[in-house]
């Protein structure tokens, strides 16, 4: 059985979790899903990001402890399982859990050996929201952070820095030829960009008192703390119990090289035919596609398979964030329009490429139109007239009765057509599938007309009711087929649609709406 191993990133606990991080999720669970519907063993990883100086100032904006903070905030995070319907695997938080200190430790120690870490004073411009240095060059026209359009400290300090200057020539054969893959394409050529113009080394530690003290020690200088990206980064291993001989690191992920790894001349062996994918926002890109490699080659370990890379979502044209004051609470807004709305609106009206602008309105109008009309429209027609011309029993046939071939086809098509677009990291693409059998079920109602079969069985014709037993067969089988098709976007939707088609004790559950109309709800 092939392995699947599909990670978020873990965001900072500043504060409460907001629907840009949301998308992220809901995408992971729906490669996770569709994965382990293949038959594929999974494992999905989410998790928070504890130890960023971002959370000790927001701990010391409140007055609160670090550790209050982050762990009232990190609940937050973890509770979205139920209003989001995520089925990650695991969730790791780096401030607590057992397993990070050493695996972040031990991938200190690895690279280390080869001669990869060095101290040297430095001085730059630092972004706190960012957690990064940036030059000049990096700046806004004004000299502010691109990403969150804020100025800069400069920062002088002795740190750790790691040789990622090493790395460009491996990094960009690794890329070209596929072993590191990165979607979409043009994320791809903005890393092969980057590194063509020149990586240098970056800092990977902090000094304890402007780190506040809070953060992982560098082993043997407790003076230092490890940098807030070298320890986030290190979760996709350390959850797999990297560092303390876990058995899951090496089915998940691979094995290390043996012995040091001379800047990177040996990695590790990946874990056969398994896949390990990173879903990212572009504002990280870097990390995971550039720093991240370069550790893991410096430290003699595989390389995720894949970086898959979303846009923003926005409000108004700005960019979702908690100190953008742009914020919208994914777990309140599920409890408003529900789980299957958010989810829906997160995957069929976010590109694959660009920015999405939410509005309320128009995660409403998809909902209303797509689910309430759509999805839910078609299920409760068909079951209906199952009950009324055959008294909730579904007729035994498997003839494929004219009109209804079109429905057959994107029901057969469906699977496929999802993995192609899944495999491109087109979930707009893979929501069409769903809504092929939508509209195909639909038009097959229209083209067969089974109300005109039943009042020509009722008036005595004897072909009649051969025809519409074949017929209610068939869009019985398109709802099946739907079922299955939506289980990876819409789990909970699809338990109700398998419900409401499967018969109990040879009858159909009565037909009743599968989705409320979110729109006459709020005009109401």
């Amino acid at each position: 059985m092939s392995r699947f191993y599909v990670t978020t990133t873990i965001p900072y606990v500043n504060s409460r979790p907001h629907l840009g991080f949301a998308l992220e999720l809901v995408q992971a669970d729906v490669l996770a899903r569709r994965a382990r519907q293949a038959g594929r063993d999974v494992r999905f990883l989410t998790g928070t990001d504890d130890n960023s100086l971002k959370n000790v100032l927001a701990a010391e904006a409140e007055g609160v402890p670090v550790q209050e903070l982050v762990d009232r905030n990190a609940t937050a995070f973890a509770d979205l399982r139920e209003p989001l319907a995520l089925s990650f695997d695991d969730f790791i938080r780096t401030s607590s859990d057992p397993r990070h200190r050493v695996g972040v430790e031990r991938l200190w120690e690895r690279v280390a050996a080869t001669g990869d870490l060095y101290r040297k004073h430095y001085e730059g411009l630092y972004c706190v929201g960012c957690e990064q240095f940036y030059t000049p060059d990096e700046l806004t026209a004004d000299g502010l952070c691109p990403e969150h359009l804020t100025r800069p400290h400069l920062v002088a300090e002795e740190n750790w820095f790691f040789r990622l200057s090493r790395y460009g020539d491996r990094l960009r054969a690794l890329i070209t030829d596929g072993t590191l893959r990165i979607e979409p394409a043009a994320r791809r050529n903005e890393v092969l960009a980057l590194i063509d113009s020149g990586l240098h080394d970056f800092s990977v530690s902090r000094s304890q008192r402007r780190a506040r003290g809070w953060g992982i020690p560098v082993p043997g200088d407790p003076d230092q703390v490890v940098y807030v990206w070298w320890d986030a980064l290190g979760n996709y291993v350390t959850s797999l119990g990297y560092g303390s001989g876990a058995t899951d690191f090496e089915r998940w992920w691979g094995a290390e090289a043996a012995g040091g790894t001379a800047a990177g001349t040996e990695t590790g062996t990946g874990s056969g035919d398994g896949r390990r994918v990173h879903l990212v926002g572009k504002g990280v890109l870097r990390f995971h596609a550039v720093y991240w490699p370069a550790m893991l080659l410096s430290a003699g370990l595989p390389l995720p398979t894949d970086v898959l890379v979303h846009d923003y979502l926005t409000v108004d044209g700005r960019k979702i964030s908690k100190s953008a004051g742009t914020a919208v609470d994914p777990a309140e807004l599920a409890a408003e329009v529900g789980t299957d709305a958010v989810r829906w609106w997160l995957l069929l009206d976010v590109p694959r490429i660009g920015d999405a602008d939410y509005t309320r309105e128009r995660l409403v109008a998809r909902a209303d139109a797509d689910l309430a009309g759509g999805l839910g429209n078609v299920v409760n027609r068909i079951v209906t007239m199952v009950h009324s011309y055959r008294g909730g029993r579904v007729p035994e046939s498997d003839e494929q009765p004219p009109g209804t071939e079109e429905l057959a086809a994107a029901c057969e098509a469906a699977p496929g057509r999802i993995d192609a677009a899944l495999e491109a990291f087109d979930f707009r693409r893979a929501g069409a599938a769903v809504r092929s059998i939508v509209e195909e079920a639909n038009r097959a109602v229209e083209a067969t007309r089974p109300w005109e079969s039943a009042k020509a069985e009722r008036g005595g014709d004897p072909a009649a009711g051969a025809r519409l037993d074949a017929v209610l067969a068939a869009l019985h089988r398109g709802c099946v087929a739907l079922a299955v098709a939506v289980e990876p976007f819409l789990p909970g939707a699809a338990a109700r649609i398998a419900a409401q088609v499967t018969p109990v004790d040879g009858v159909l559950p009565p037909a009743r709406p599968l989705f409320p109309r979110i729109g006459a709800e709020a005009k109401g």
